[in-house]
């Protein structure tokens, strides 16, 4: 009698982003900066490395996932792993600025699209309990973006990048691999158009998305989470660096909590909405978040530090666990891929935002200035959000 041992779509998908952002992760942090200083390239420069990637999935995430509404997710997602799969092995032909910028841009495209297709093919297949399968989703990709800087740093030997790059490279084929085995259902796929049928309008169903004010004000939402979370991931140990006389591994293990904690509360909270509601806990954890926020600034006593970063993950976790799912929500099967792909867009942009706002604001004034500004943004939003949500209709043109 043979045992066959069958893993779900679910659980496939899952096991597919971990390892894409395990992989995507550990090319970047902490050897992108460290690799690009070997090759020479400096400071300034190396801000447009790092943004490469970024600047590809605010172009390419919307229309990748509208794509997939018409084509199905499986041929995207495929088309994400092929790159995954190959990207790292280019780091180890690259000699100068413009070979990286060319591999950033080329990784890129992976994760631009991989993030919202995988999203709506979560959302596709499960009504019930949503909110918290999206958690699930988001919690895997979580651990491997907490275990990428711990592996990647371990395998860098000096100037030397090779094995870092290599195993960076079989986490890709790993990943190409458990996308290869995923059975996408049948509600995942795209409609066929049949005969007598009005043939699908592409531009119609995104401009339906587009101009939808809850999936608008609820991707608004959640840029301004990561507008936070990008500011205080920039400028939190700069802060640390020059008020206290931590050591690198005290701030990194403020920014560990906060993963941990937002990895590990993901799903409860997700869980949460499913049985209470998106509204209230968007609502409440972006208000909660912008509390910790404002209080960042007028401590820097290490264990209120490490309370306030972990409180900081769970309000992380609370808005942006809903987010994905009300967005699910307020789309058809037709064109979530597009809502998808919006969320993913608008939520790079705010992203890339936060540090370039909290930059200006801390040459004008001060940190203790900044981090109030950024807290009072979340509580402002989260206020306007909610007024904004209540003339909201469940769900686009039907």
């Amino acid at each position: 009698m043979r045992f066959k041992f069958k893993l779900s779509p679910f659980i496939l998908i899952c096991l597919t982003g971990g390892l894409a952002i395990f992989s995507s992760t550990m090319a970047k942090n902490p050897a992108l900066p460290l690799y690009a200083g070997v090759l020479g390239i400096n400071d300034s420069t190396l801000g447009f490395v790092a943004a490469a990637s970024t600047i590809v999935g605010i172009i390419v995430s919307f229309p990748a996932a509208a794509l997939s509404d018409f084509i199905g997710r499986r041929r995207l997602l495929l088309i994400a792993a092929f790159v995954f799969a190959t990207a790292p092995w280019c780091y180890l032909l690259v000699h100068g600025v413009m070979g990286l910028v060319l591999v950033r841009i080329y990784h890129g495209l992976a994760t631009a699209i991989l993030g919202p297709i995988a999203m709506a093919a979560v959302a596709d297949t499960f009504d019930k309990g949503r909110g918290e399968r999206i958690a699930w989703y988001s919690s895997a990709t979580m651990v491997g973006r907490f275990l990428a800087p711990l592996l990647g740093g371990a395998l860098i030997f000096g100037n030397d990048f090779h094995w870092v790059y290599i195993v960076d490279g079989i986490l890709g084929v790993l990943t190409m691999s458990a996308a290869l085995f995923i059975k996408f259902p049948a509600q995942t796929l795209p409609p066929k158009n049949t005969p007598g049928k009005p043939k699908r309008d592409i531009g119609k169903e995104i401009i339906a998305i587009v101009t939808h004010r809850g999936i608008l004000s609820t991707s608004l939402i959640d840029a301004v989470q990561y507008f936070a979370y990008g500011a205080i991931e920039t400028y939190l140990p700069r802060f640390l660096k020059e008020k206290t006389n931590f050591t690198p591994l005290q701030i990194g293990s403020l920014f560990t909590a906060q993963i941990i904690v937002a990895a590990l509360s993901k799903p409860l909270m997700g869980k949460l909405s499913d049985k209470y509601g998106r509204l209230p806990v968007i609502f409440g954890g972006l208000i909660f978040g912008g509390l910790v926020t404002l209080s960042l600034g007028f401590t820097t006593n290490y264990v209120v530090l490490i309370a306030l970063t972990s409180s900081f993950g769970l309000g992380l976790s609370t808005v942006t666990a809903s987010t994905s799912a009300l967005v699910a929500d307020l789309s058809k099967a037709t064109n979530r891929g597009s809502a998808m792909g919006l969320l993913s867009t608008i939520m790079d942009i705010g992203q890339s935002a936060g540090p370039i706002v909290t930059g200006i604001i801390i040459g004008a004034f001060q940190y203790k200035v900044a981090f109030l500004t950024v807290g009072f943004v979340m509580i402002i939003a989260g206020l306007l959000y909610a007024g904004i949500m209540k003339s909201v209709p469940k769900v686009v043109n039907t």
